[in-house]
C-alpha cells in the first residue's frame, strides 16, 4: 500500500514539474491544472500496473523501488522550486514591465498635459496681448478723436472769439465814426452858428452905421422926400412912421437891393449914399 502511494505521488509531482517546465511563466495556474490531469492519466496507469504487477516481488526490490522513488520525488521537489523561482521572477518581470509602461504612460499623460496646458497659456496670452493691443488701438483712437474734437472746439472757439472780437471792433469803428461825424456836424454847427452869429453881428454893426450916417440914429428925422433913422423914401413907409415899421422896411430895402447891411455899407463908402 505504501509503495502505490508513494509510486502515485512521484507520478503526480513529474507530471506537475514537467508541466511547469512546458508552460509559460506568466501561466502557472494552467501548468497547474495541466499537472492535476496528467495526475489522474497516471493514476489510472499505476491502477492497470498494479493489476499486472506479480504480488510476489521482493522486499528488496520494494525497497530499491522506495529509494529510487525517493530521489525521483527530491528531483521533482527541486525542479518544481525552480519552475516556482523562475515563474516568480518572470511575474516580476512581467510586473515591472507593466509597472515600467504604466509610468512611461504616466509621463506621456503628463507632458501631453503639460503640453496642453502650456499651449493653453500660450493663447490665453496670445489673446491677452491681442485684446490688450485692441484695447490700446481703442483708446489711441478715442483719444485722438478726443483730441481732434478738442481741436475742432479750440479752433470754433478761437473762431467765434475772433469773430467777437472782430464784431466789437467794427462796432467800436462804427460808433467812432458815428462820434467823429457827430462831432463834425456838431462842429460844423458850431461854425455855422458862429459863423451867423458873426454875420449877423456885422449886419447889426453895418445897420447901426449906415444909421448914424443918415440920421444920427433918430427915427423922426427927415430931410425932404426922407424920413427916419434910416433916410427913406415916405413913398416906402405906406404912410407908417413906427420904428418897427421902418426897421422892417429898411431891411427889405437893403437885403433886396444890396443882398445885406454889409453890401450896402460897403457902396455907402463908395458913393456916400446907399
Amino acid at each position: 500500500m505504501t509503495f502505490k502511494h508513494n509510486f502515485k505521488k512521484v507520478l503526480s509531482a513529474t507530471a506537475f514539474a514537467a508541466a511547469l517546465v512546458v508552460a509559460p511563466a506568466a501561466n502557472v495556474s494552467a501548468a497547474t491544472n495541466d499537472a492535476s490531469s496528467t495526475q489522474q492519466s497516471a493514476t489510472a496507469t499505476s491502477q492497470d500496473q498494479q493489476a499486472s504487477q506479480d504480488q510476489a516481488a521482493s522486499q528488496s526490490s520494494a525497497a530499491n523501488q522506495s529509494s529510487s522513488t525517493s530521489t525521483s520525488s527530491a528531483t521533482s521537489t527541486s525542479t518544481v522550486k525552480k519552475t516556482t523561482k523562475k515563474a516568480k521572477k518572470t511575474t516580476k518581470k512581467i510586473k515591472k514591465k507593466t509597472s515600467k509602461k504604466k509610468a512611461v504612460k504616466k509621463v506621456a499623460k503628463k507632458t501631453t498635459k503639460k503640453k496642453a496646458t502650456k499651449k493653453a497659456k500660450k493663447t490665453s496670452k496670445k489673446s491677452t496681448k491681442k485684446t490688450t493691443k485692441a484695447a490700446t488701438a481703442a483708446v489711441t483712437a478715442s483719444a485722438g478723436q478726443s483730441q481732434a474734437t478738442d481741436q475742432q472746439d479750440d479752433a470754433a472757439k478761437k473762431a467765434a472769439e475772433a469773430a467777437a472780437k472782430k464784431a466789437a471792433a467794427t462796432k467800436k469803428a462804427a460808433a467812432k465814426k458815428k462820434a467823429a461825424a457827430k462831432k463834425k456836424a456838431a462842429a460844423k454847427k458850431r461854425a455855422a452858428a458862429k459863423k451867423k452869429a458873426a454875420k449877423k453881428s456885422a449886419e447889426k454893426a453895418a445897420k447901426y452905421w449906415i444909421a448914424m450916417r443918415e440920421s444920427g440914429g433918430y427915427y423922426t428925422a427927415r430931410n425932404g422926400s426922407c424920413y427916419g433913422r434910416y433916410q427913406l423914401l415916405i413913398s416906402y413907409l405906406g404912410g407908417d412912421l413906427s420904428k418897427k415899421n421902418q426897421e422892417r422896411t429898411a431891411d427889405r430895402y437893403v437885403y433886396g437891393r444890396y443882398g445885406s447891411w454889409v453890401n450896402a455899407k460897403r457902396f455907402w463908402l463908395a458913393h456916400n449914399w446907399y
